[in-house]
C-alpha cells in the first residue's frame, strides 16, 4: 500500500461550510478527491418517514442507543467491506482526520448495541446548525434505522437546521430522504450554519439537548458529557411524532 497522505482537519471543515466533501476511490488509496454533487441528499428533519415496525422496534427498546461511545468503532465498522459493497470510499486518511475532528469535538457517532454487541450505527459532522452524516452500517434488522431516528430526534430537539446525506439512496428515500439542487442546497446550508443574516440560526445548535430531556432539576442544569445515555425509545417515538 502506497503512503497515505494526511487529510488536514482544518481544510475538512472548511470544505463543508461551503459544500463539499472527500472520498477516496478505494479503501487502499493513497488520498481522497473532493466531491460537490449537483444534487444533494437532504433529510427534512420534520419529514422523518417513521414506519410502524420501526415504532414498534424503537418502543420494544430492542437496541440500546448511545452517542459518541463508540466513535472510532463506528467509523471503521463501516469501512468493512461486506457481499453488497466490496470496497469502500473511507481510507486510512479519513479515518484519521474524522478521529481528530472527533476529538475537537466535531465528528459524532450513533451506536446501537444488542447487549455488549455492536450491531448498527452512524456517523457525521456537526457545524454550526447542519450535521453532514457520512456513513451507516446495520448488523442486525432496523439497527441502523433505529441509529438514525435517534439522531433526527437528537437534531429536532437540539434547533438544528440541516442534516446532508449526501446522495439519495432508496434505503434513505423510504426514511425521507430528498433530493435538492446545488443551489438550493448551498441556500439550506448558509442559513444551517447562520451566513445568511446577521442573526445566526445555527449559534444555539445544542447536540446534547436531548440528553438533559427528562433529567432531574441538578442535572438538567449540567454540561452534557461527550458520552450520553440511552434515550428511552418510546420518547424517540413522540418526538418523531411532533411533525408539521
Amino acid at each position: 500500500m502506497p503512503p497515505v497522505t494526511p487529510l488536514d482537519p482544518d481544510l475538512l471543515l472548511r470544505a463543508y461550510s461551503v459544500g463539499v466533501f472527500p472520498m477516496a476511490s478505494t479503501r487502499d488509496a493513497a488520498d481522497v478527491f473532493w466531491v460537490e454533487p449537483k444534487k444533494r441528499g437532504v433529510l427534512p428533519l420534520d419529514g422523518f418517514h417513521l414506519s410502524r415496525s420501526l415504532a414498534k422496534c424503537l418502543r420494544s427498546d430492542r437496541y440500546a442507543v448511545t452517542v459518541d461511545r463508540a466513535f472510532s468503532r463506528v467509523v471503521s465498522t463501516c469501512a468493512e467491506a461486506t457481499a453488497d459493497r466490496p470496497d469502500t470510499w473511507i481510507n486510512p486518511a479519513i479515518e484519521r482526520a474524522y478521529a481528530e475532528l472527533h476529538r475537537r469535538g466535531y465528528a459524532h457517532s450513533v451506536e446501537a448495541w444488542d447487549g455488549d454487541r455492536l450491531v448498527g450505527g452512524l456517523y457525521g459532522v456537526r457545524l454550526g446548525g447542519a450535521f453532514f452524516g457520512e456513513s451507516m452500517f446495520s448488523r442486525a434488522d432496523n439497527a441502523s434505522k433505529v441509529a438514525l431516528a435517534h439522531l433526527v430526534a437528537r437534531l429536532r430537539v437540539g434547533g438544528f437546521g440541516l442534516l446532508d446525506c449526501q446522495f439519495l439512496t432508496d434505503h434513505l428515500a423510504s426514511l425521507g430522504t430528498v433530493e435538492v439542487e446545488r443551489d438550493a442546497y448551498v441556500a439550506l446550508l448558509d442559513k444551517a450554519l447562520g451566513l445568511a443574516s446577521s442573526v445566526s440560526p445555527g449559534a444555539s445548535a445544542d447536540f446534547f439537548a436531548l440528553d438533559r430531556l427528562g433529567a432531574a432539576p441538578d442535572e438538567a442544569t449540567a454540561p452534557a458529557d461527550t458520552v450520553s445515555g440511552p434515550v428511552s425509545g418510546r420518547r424517540i417515538v413522540q418526538l418523531l411524532g411532533q411533525t408539521s
